[in-house]
């Protein structure tokens, strides 16, 4: 624990999801009890709140805003909307100095607002980035043909577009926040190749419940592979059915967990023999530890909050670097490229044919999470990131 480490005197932290739950809202709610133990925590602006280790009187609660009215929108306009309406009652408290605070931590996409206020203020900002630069690693030009064509539309259209979350708008939170948080190499390296000054990239980590992600007593005789997370193309779902079929493994299935996207349903109903959909599932630590190991050929990620919790269930796993840094090649896990079924086969038989070797790689994934990804980490690491962000305001 770093013992000189600066700490914000009163924290104002936004957010355009909820407090508490699944997903980013218990990034949130894992974020906000390190403000509230550390005792700076001013003031919490959200949508929703589940948990009550935070007190409600900190919490600023947007649940009946006009914008919730528009959830009968497509799905791009109406989070757009949630958004600005966020990034608005954000920077109007900054604006009026109720609460007072010395640094606001928000998210991509919410604050573009907030952040011009910030900046108006000289607080010092921390911007959280759930995946990678919005360019993905590519050299694009200030305005793409298509985004001419969506700043030009006629009404009605011109309307609904203003409620959109434009690249444009996330160049610019990039550029105006004091300290960006990124959860993996590789999506540190996008921003690298965007000309993000190396010295604004924090690199950081979600984290895992350990006691709660377990492993089983002993691995199941039947060689069950587990995927977990939404099913689409980006998560390369499409390779993993495709090479499944191929291989037609001898007393094996492939248990996925998750919603299928509109791409993936087709598949689904062709689906190769062993495969079992099980959908959404609340308890999905009871659904890892009935597996032998866990499969996310993803191509783009910030840092898969399955891989963490696969690896405290003592699975195996074949990922990509894409994915995030839990696994390492050879050490807890086989790392393949993305968009490669040949090197996704290979790596399925390998673990397959190599029960010794899955287990060795399953029981080095539980030490490296409860050595490095515990959420207590998290927290440590989210409070080295705001004495960063104050030293370099100075």
């Amino acid at each position: 624990m770093t013992t000189d480490r600066r700490q914000p005197r009163a924290l104002l932290y936004s957010i355009a999801a909820g407090i508490g739950g699944a997903g980013l809202d218990q990034v949130a709610a894992e974020s906000l009890l390190a403000a509230e133990r550390g005792g700076f925590l001013a003031r919490a602006i959200a949508f929703a709140n589940h948990q009550s280790a935070i007190p409600s009187a900190r919490i600023e609660l947007l649940d009946r805003h006009p914008a919730r009215l528009l959830s009968f929108l497509p799905r791009e306009y109406y989070i757009g909307a949630k958004k600005h309406a966020l990034d608005r009652r954000t920077a109007r408290r900054l604006a009026s100095g109720r609460p007072r605070c010395d640094l606001l931590h928000t998210w991509s996409g919410d604050c573009i607002e907030s952040l011009r206020a910030a900046n108006r203020l000289g607080i010092p900002s921390v911007l959280e980035i759930p995946t990678w630069h919005r360019n993905k690693g590519k050299i694009k030009k200030d305005k793409t043909w298509s985004e001419i064509q969506r700043d030009a539309a006629p009404f009605p259209r011109s309307v609904l577009n203003r409620l959109l979350v434009t690249r444009q708008q996330i160049m610019e939170e990039y550029a105006r926040a004091t300290l960006l948080l990124v959860l993996s190499e590789k999506a540190r390296e996008t921003f690298l190749v965007a000309g993000i000054p190396e010295e604004k990239l924090f690199l950081t980590s979600r984290g895992v419940d350990v006691e709660k992600f377990t492993p089983a007593p002993a691995p199941p005789e039947k060689f069950r592979a587990i995927f977990v997370g939404s099913l689409s193309r980006r998560k390369g779902v499409h390779h993993l059915l495709a090479v499944w079929k191929q291989l037609n493994l001898a007393d094996a299935e492939l248990v996925l967990v998750g919603q299928p996207t509109r791409e993936i349903a087709p598949l689904l109903a062709d689906a190769p023999r062993g495969v079992i959909v099980r959908g959404f599932v609340r308890d999905v630590a009871a659904e890892l530890r009935q597996a032998s190991v866990h499969i996310l050929p993803s191509e783009c990620e910030g840092s898969a909050k399955a891989t963490y919790e696969a690896a405290a269930c003592g699975l195996p796993q074949i990922t990509t670097r894409e994915a995030g840094d839990v696994v390492r090649d050879g050490e807890n896990g086989l790392l393949i490229p993305p968009n490669d079924p040949d090197a996704l086969a290979t790596a399925i038989k390998r673990l397959h044919l190599d029960r010794d070797l899955a287990a060795r790689l399953g029981a080095a994934g539980r030490e490296r999470v409860a050595a490095q990804f515990t959420w207590d980490h998290f927290r440590e690491r989210l409070l080295d990131a705001y004495d960063r962000a104050l030293r370099m305001k100075g």
